[in-house]
């Protein structure tokens, strides 16, 4: 594929874990991919791992920072000049205490990075999509299986989840007059850094701490990259990728 034809993606978060498996994935799949992130020294990493496979740009991106989304998509375009496809996949979580006892700050540093930096991400990626030739494109957003139920002291988490699901069917329906497709993949123990902390045990709503199943990155990744190969007349809306074993279905 020459690089005047290649698909463009703009991966956030692409770093470290599901982002950089999506990063990998898109590229093997034929993508060109941006990868965004705070980090430059993690960027190169992915990078460095994907040369094989395809072509990225990593540039770097604070997605607290409004002013900091936008110098990455204006990069985009003068860069590439289009854009394809958007993976809103940067999160953060609060420490797991009480309820009572989050405070305001620890609140609003999830919102802004789980909820707010996706809605400005996809507003730059609709003012994109919907003007370009050919026009269109699909973003896809990282739910979670907290989109769904939530884990004990995961308000902050569970809500800016919850909402992003409400962002997903929203986008969805005002992207169809623009030919841009919105889906979510909810996803449930990757393997990733911010999962380590289930191979010694995490807090379960009957107050046990137990080890919980996790699953290879790379099943998300490829489920993602699935996603976004798919033409526009077909959208995959939903999608739930979780470590089969895993405490979710049923009653734990």
């Amino acid at each position: 594929m020459t690089e005047a034809r290649s698909k463009i993606a703009i991966v956030t978060g692409a770093g470290t874990g599901v982002g950089r498996a999506a990063s990998l994935a898109l590229m093997k799949a034929g993508f060109t991919v941006v990868l965004a992130g705070r980090r430059m020294d993690k960027l190169e990493e992915t990078k460095k791992l994907g040369e094989n496979l395809g072509k990225s740009l990593p540039v770097s991106a604070d997605m607290t920072d409004p002013g900091s989304i936008a110098a990455l998509f204006a990069k985009v375009m003068d860069v590439y000049g289009r854009l394809d496809v958007l993976f809103n996949n940067a999160g953060m979580g609060a420490p797991p205490v009480p309820f009572e006892d989050l405070s305001l700050a620890q609140w609003q540093a999830v919102v802004s990075t789980n909820l707010t930096a996706p809605f400005l991400c996809t507003q730059h990626a609709f003012r994109i999509m919907k003007d370009q030739t050919p026009r269109g494109g699909r973003i896809i957003n990282n739910g979670s299986i907290s989109a769904h139920a939530p884990r004990p002291f995961s308000s902050a988490y569970t809500s800016t989840k919850h909402a992003i699901t409400g962002l997903t069917k929203a986008t969805n329906l005002d992207g169809r007059g623009y030919d841009i497709a919105v889906g979510q993949i909810d996803i449930g123990n990757a393997a990733t850094p911010m999962t380590e902390r289930m191979v010694d045990g995490v807090l379960q709503p009957d107050g046990r701490k137990i080890p919980e199943p996790r699953m290879d990155a790379k099943a998300v990744g490829d489920a993602v990259a699935y996603m976004a190969s798919l033409p526009l007349d077909a959208n995959v809306l939903f999608m739930t990728v979780m470590a089969s074993k895993m405490p979710f279905v049923g009653r734990g």
